[in-house]
């Protein structure tokens, strides 16, 4: 069929580039060359026509044989989408059942540790109360105890205070007794020394007038 195409474009070349003959439509072709092909053409016709022939003979043998291939490959596709899917549910079910066994196991871990976090925060509750109470009433008995030492001190304190303020009487009464006691001494010392002074005087008097000396004005007599 290759060669008929080739010699009959072959020919349309050679009708194309012929020389025309003047004043016609005709034109002057090589002989040879056109019945060369032209009996190239008819050489390659019937051997593509019995190739053409062929063709159409078996084509109901390669349409049923392409309908059998096309229901063979349906049937295949069909069979491994079927065995896919059976896969894809079955690795489903599988995950899902893992999935099940591990949220199961999660939730009874989280019950477990739920349940021991609320005993030990229970048994901490309980343990601070405990403490709280043994921390209050101590709070209470040393406040108690506080109490009772201030009010000794309060008492002592004021104790101290009367006992003070006696000891004060007592060294005031007793320092104004030595005070009069001290001027009663001074003033009797004094008289004494005066006595002493004015005797004394009179003694010396009485020595200068005995050797004719006349005794001044006031001598004898201490000054007051």
């Amino acid at each position: 069929m290759y060669r008929v195409f080739e010699a009959l474009n072959e020919l349309v070349t050679i009708l194309e580039e012929a020389r025309g003959v003047p004043l016609t439509s005709n034109c002057v072709v090589p002989r040879g060359d056109v019945l060369e092909l032209l009996d190239d053409i008819r050489d390659a016709i019937p051997a593509e026509l019995d190739d053409a022939q062929d063709v159409l003979d078996h084509r109901d043998e390669l349409v049923e044989t392409a309908r059998q291939e096309s229901e063979r490959t349906v049937t295949g596709a069909r069979e491994e989408a079927a065995r896919l899917v059976a896969e894809a549910r079955a690795q489903a079910e599988s995950l899902v059942a893992d999935a099940q066994a591990e949220a199961e196991r999660i939730a009874a871990t989280g019950r477990r540790e739920y349940q021991e976090l609320t005993e030990r925060a229970e048994a901490e509750a309980q343990r601070m109360t405990a403490a709280g109470r043994a921390a209050y009433e101590r709070a209470v008995a040393d406040g108690r105890a506080e109490q009772s030492r201030l009010v000794e001190q309060t008492q002592v304190v004021q104790a101290a205070r009367a006992e003070a303020t006696r000891i004060r009487d007592e060294v005031n009464t007793e320092v104004h007794r030595l005070r009069s006691e001290c001027d009663a001494y001074v003033e009797g010392t004094l008289a004494e020394f005066e006595d002493l002074l004015n005797r004394t005087l009179r003694t010396m008097g009485r020595g200068r007038s005995h050797h004719g000396k006349p005794v001044p004005a006031g001598v004898g007599e201490y000054p007051r």
